[in-house]
């Protein structure tokens, strides 16, 4: 079942497309051959060696896209639960996170790529801020290669300047031998605009542009990245169609009307963003000034990895902001601006339309590739009955009810079951990792790093300690 040598037939599922009209088919099949969609629509003749999947009863839906997830953090899952933003910081920029050897990259994009795939997410973004040698790239690029899943590697180092890593023989190297021709789905340059008004990370972006990749960058941050980054981005010509601003929670209007007019997208980290700190999760000003919005989960060593709660806990982040702005005017919402209909959208062919996969994923039409996902769990009380499709997405499914995904053709799940991975491999990789910190660390060390003390350090007016430069914020308080 594995194989791509047998086309694939969803038999009588409610189809939601997610095309352009968000056509919704209820009694449908999806016919997949090699890596396409065939057809979809009711009755479909299935070819004779064609694999059957019964859909009755559940959902079928294009694959999921999270567009931005730091995946190497996934072997510290739920560590860092009561952290904040500045905790995080910590742990990762100055303390522990120097520790994290290739193979500890390794195993934490392998556990997180299957964790996506089993979730029904069949493109991710690796968000990979540990790359502080060739090696460490290496070696995240073999994890996600050896998942059968979608990946793009976003390249970054918190450990220095952009303009250092970026620029050096060795990433250029790694570019040509593991990149340039390879197999992952993508690439990005990943790293962040501090509002230096030397601008440093010019270098950066000169190299994204000779190599003709996108940047991913966290703006609009609160205490570490704002709208002087945008302006400076914008000033210098670097805001392009496919800059994805992960988070752009605390930036002013004239950021916004400049991600609008340059056709830039944001990532919005609903769980991050209204726990860590960053700002509240800003969908609703994204609405306003006519932003693209995609859907991410950040990072496991805090929350969730699927895009379930991702969706859930975006729009009811929207609906409280929307809600509690009416009380303060003395008015009362009748109508959800926000509805279940558009955070799946956004889980789906918002991911795609961020990445230019649009027209390759991101929904059930023919010719696209067959990222397909079937939700479906006849155990559960919750999967039915079935009356609003998008509502039933968004609030009553989960992680457990994805019955079958296939990722280009190929089924990598089916009847609940992961094909093709070695999950037992990839927790022993894992538990490898966690034996290393916590003896590096100690364990006194250990236990104190789940809510760490913020040392008498810079990391209060400037986390990024690869540069001198100081904002001179206020906004970071112990």
């Amino acid at each position: 079942m594995s194989a791509n040598d047998r086309p694939v037939l969803l038999r009588n599922g409610l189809v939601l497309t997610m095309d352009d009209s968000h056509t919704i088919l209820p009694g449908a099949d999806v016919l997949v051959a090699g890596d396409r969609i065939v057809e979809v629509g009711p009755g479909l003749q299935a070819p004779g060696d064609a694999l059957e999947i019964d859909a009755t009863g559940g959902i079928v839906m294009p694959g999921m896209i999270d567009t931005h997830r730091h995946m190497w953090q996934t072997a510290m899952r739920g560590y860092g639960a009561d952290w904040t933003l500045t905790q995080y910081f910590v742990w990762y920029y100055l303390e522990s996170g120097k520790f994290f050897r290739p193979e500890d990259i390794h195993a934490g994009n392998l556990l997180s790529a299957i964790e996506a795939v089993d979730a029904g997410v069949t493109t991710s973004v690796d968000w990979s801020h540990g790359l502080q040698t060739s090696d460490h790239a290496d070696a995240a690029v073999d994890a996600l290669e050896s998942v059968p899943g979608r990946f793009v590697l976003a390249y970054g180092n918190i450990q220095r300047g952009p303009w250092e890593w970026s620029t050096s023989d060795a990433f250029h190297d790694f570019y040509r031998r593991r990149i340039d021709g390879g197999k992952l789905a993508g690439f990005q340059l990943a790293f962040d605009v501090t509002g230096d008004p030397a601008f440093p990370e010019k270098a950066a972006f000169e190299v994204a542009r000779e190599l003709g990749v996108s940047v991913t960058t966290h703006a609009g941050v609160w205490g570490a990245t704002n709208d002087e980054g945008i302006r400076l981005m914008y000033e210098n010509g670097f805001m392009a169609p496919g800059t994805v601003y992960v988070h752009a929670a605390t930036l002013g209007a004239d950021s916004y009307h400049r991600i609008a007019a340059t056709g830039g997208s944001v990532s919005v980290s609903t769980e991050s963003e209204q726990s860590a700190g960053q700002g509240y999760p800003p969908t609703f000003r994204l609405r306003d000034h006519g932003i693209p919005v995609s859907l991410s989960m950040d990072t496991s060593v805090w929350w969730s990895g699927d895009l379930f709660t991702a969706m859930r806990t975006t729009l009811s982040a929207d609906r409280v902001r929307e809600h509690l702005e009416a009380h303060g005017r003395q008015e009362t919402v009748t109508h959800h601006k926000l509805r279940a209909e558009h955070v799946v959208d956004w889980a789906t062919r918002g991911g795609a339309r961020a990445l230019g996969m649009d027209s390759q994923v991101g929904a059930l039409t023919p010719g696209r590739k067959a990222d397909v996902v079937l939700i479906k769990n006849d155990a559960s009380p919750a999967m039915s009955p079935i009356l609003n499709p998008y509502g039933h997405v968004v609030y009553q499914a989960q992680r457990g009810d994805v019955h079958t995904v296939l990722v280009g053709g190929r089924v990598v799940k089916h009847e609940g079951r992961l094909l093709g991975v070695d999950l037992a491999a990839a927790r022993s990789k894992v538990a490898a990792t966690v034996d290393h910190l916590r003896g590096t660390l100690g364990e006194e060390a250990w236990q104190r790093g789940m809510n760490p003390d913020i040392p008498e350090t810079s990391v209060l007016e400037n986390p990024y300690q690869y540069t001198d430069y100081d904002a001179g914020s206020a906004q970071w308080k112990h």
